[in-house]
């Protein structure tokens, strides 16, 4: 229930801001086809900065100790034996870049 309720409370926290913001724009006679095209702008950017936060408890990211090494990578809701076996990945990749 909780996976499914916080994206959508974000897609609605999003397309509130949004809305509240295009409104706003509707103040300073702002034709109508820029406060949509503004609107659907910041709707995308709120909707894909909360989704961001609300994966980032559920994400691990491992990188390569080699210093100067810039291989990453980052998983999402696997468990303990996946993340473990991307962390010996991680650590030992041959192509050190």
């Amino acid at each position: 229930m909780k996976q499914r309720l916080l994206p959508l409370l974000a897609e609605a926290i999003a397309a509130a801001l949004a809305s509240y913001l295009g409104y706003q724009l509707t103040a300073y006679d702002v034709p109508l086809a820029l406060v949509l095209a503004c609107a659907l702008a910041l709707y995308i950017a709120f909707r894909e900065s909360l989704h961001q936060v609300l994966w980032a408890s559920h994400t691990v990211t491992h990188r390569c100790t080699v210093p100067g090494c810039d291989f990453t990578v980052r998983l999402t809701d696997v468990d303990a034996a996946e993340n473990r076996r991307w962390q010996e990945i991680a650590a030992t990749h041959p192509s050190h870049t």
